[in-house]
């Protein structure tokens, strides 16, 4: 992988005056179980479309480093916003109350002899694409979505891109590094009709060359997804409440997936007991048709990496496999202390952050059934196509989302759609209730963030679609 950026901004070459910085860190970290010095430099940008103007823009910089020891179940962090020997040092003064252990320890598994494989293109969309051809983009997709439908009142558009290049040091001054391209789009329309208003919204993004995630088809394809979905809120009757079979549709209903679902399936919940999954490695979790998979390694993809947080390359996690749990992710810590290898599922929002066990792109392996037959099987029901905020509780499993798209069924067959309709179950009883899986899986279209203990990360989901016997619907209407 192509990495001389991290060297120049954090280095300046072998005769740098920051060279001391490795030494200063290699020292530091010298007998504790883990460790490492992360470097991050970031840039984004972003502008906001609304109301056919130019409402917000923002350009932000920063650099910096965070510093971590770990002894057993101790954990030091110290981070700084400016990459010197002296701040290096005082950060290590700082962390010195947790001071190493002199008999042995159960030390982290050595960093992986595999080599990080480039995902993404290294080219920093933040320089790639001038904010003049930015604005024209939006400019132009606005104009196109208020030309295609008179009862269009409102169009707002956003428009995000950042580069982050990260290097991290670890005991022993082996060194891992990475260069990140992000970008996302997002269209939201807001129409009226005889008196009534109603929204809908699409996104998409990626990683990797800007002019091949902003391209005209693309654009094009978000303007009329935003535009279809105003339109069917436009024709919705009030959700009915109550306990229905429900058809998830695929791609980015995964994200109900990855709620109620994956962050079970981290190791840090497990390791505690605190998850819903725990103590159940081996046992029956789901219905016999669910695989799930955590992969960072998918081309391009938002939640994907070369080489994750703490510099183990990711891998595709079989999580559950037929059914059956067969392994957590796995960052550094939680691997030593429970006694498996990490899965490159340590990540971190920035160096002002210390890792954590994370999800990258989450996802559902196809089924066998045609979403169609699906559908046809359910006689009353709920068929869900896209979802907005949600809550999960990681204790018990516990969920609740809102749908942004959904429809009745009635008979086997999709009817009108529905207004305010939400769904809450549980996702451990969920995963067993599951009667079919379609074979029409997708990913998201590259739009996930996830928060966990207040740091955000970019995350990809993706499902096909799949028939749930039963959930409870929130809704305003009797059934």
């Amino acid at each position: 992988m192509h990495l001389p950026e991290t060297d120049r901004l954090f280095y300046g070459g072998e005769d740098s005056e920051r060279d001391p910085i490795v030494r200063r860190a290699v020292a530091t970290l010298a007998g504790y179980d883990d460790g490492e010095l992360f470097l991050e430099h970031h840039r984004a940008q972003s502008l906001v479309w609304d109301d056919g103007r130019l409402r917000t823009t923002s350009f932000d910089t920063r650099e910096g480093f965070g510093l971590r020891v770990v002894q057993g179940e101790e954990v030091g962090f110290a981070h700084a916003n400016e990459i010197s020997e002296r701040a290096v040092k005082r950060a290590a003064e700082r962390l010195s109350v947790i001071a190493p252990k002199d008999t042995p320890q159960t030390k982290a598994t050595p960093s992986s002899d595999r080599r990080n494989r480039a995902l993404y293109a290294d080219e920093d969309p933040t320089e790639a694409l001038s904010f003049a051809r930015a604005r024209d983009l939006v400019a132009g997709l606005d104009k196109r979505i208020r030309e295609a439908d008179e009862q269009v009142r409102q169009v707002t558009i956003s428009c995000a891109r950042s580069y982050q290049a990260i290097q991290g040091i670890r005991a022993g001054g082996a060194r891992y590094a990475d260069l990140r391209p992000l970008v996302r789009l997002s269209v939201s329309v807001v129409m009226e009709r005889n008196g009534r208003r109603e929204s809908g919204s699409y996104g998409f993004g990626g990683r990797g060359v800007i002019e091949e995630i902003l391209t005209e088809e693309n654009l094009h394809h978000a303007g009329a997804e935003a535009l279809r979905q105003a339109r069917v809120n436009l024709e919705s009757v009030a959700a009915p409440a109550g306990q229905w079979p429900v058809v998830l549709g695929g791609g980015w209903p995964g994200i109900l997936l990855h709620e109620a679902i994956g962050h079970g399936l981290e190791g840090d919940f497990n390791r505690k007991g605190l998850s819903a999954f725990s103590q159940l490695m081996g046992e029956k979790i789901a219905a016999p048709e669910v695989t799930i998979l955590d992969d960072g390694t998918l081309q391009g993809r938002r939640g994907s990496l070369s080489v994750d947080d703490e510099g183990t390359p990711p891998q595709a996690t079989v999580l559950v496999e037929d059914g059956v749990l067969r392994s957590y992710m796995q960052d550094r810590t939680s691997a030593r202390l429970m006694g498996v290898a990490p899965t490159g599922n340590g990540r971190r929002e920035s160096f002002s952050c210390a890792p954590m066990v994370r999800m990258t792109n989450t996802y559902m392996r196809a089924g066998r059934e045609p979403r169609e037959e699906l559908i046809a099987r359910v006689k009353d029901g709920i068929y869900a196509v896209s979802f907005g905020g949600g809550q999960v509780n990681i204790t018990n499993g516990d969920f609740t989302f809102a749908c942004t798209e959904a429809y009745r069924i009635r008979g086997g067959k999709v009817a009108e759609p529905l207004k305010g309709a939400s769904l809450i179950g549980n996702g451990a009883k969920a995963l067993l209730k599951i009667e079919g899986v379609g074979n029409d899986f997708a990913l998201d279209p590259g739009i996930g963030s996830c928060g966990k203990n207040g740091q955000w990360v970019p995350v990809g989901v993706g499902q096909p679609s799949m028939l749930i016997s039963s959930l409870t619907v929130g809704g305003t209407a009797s059934g």
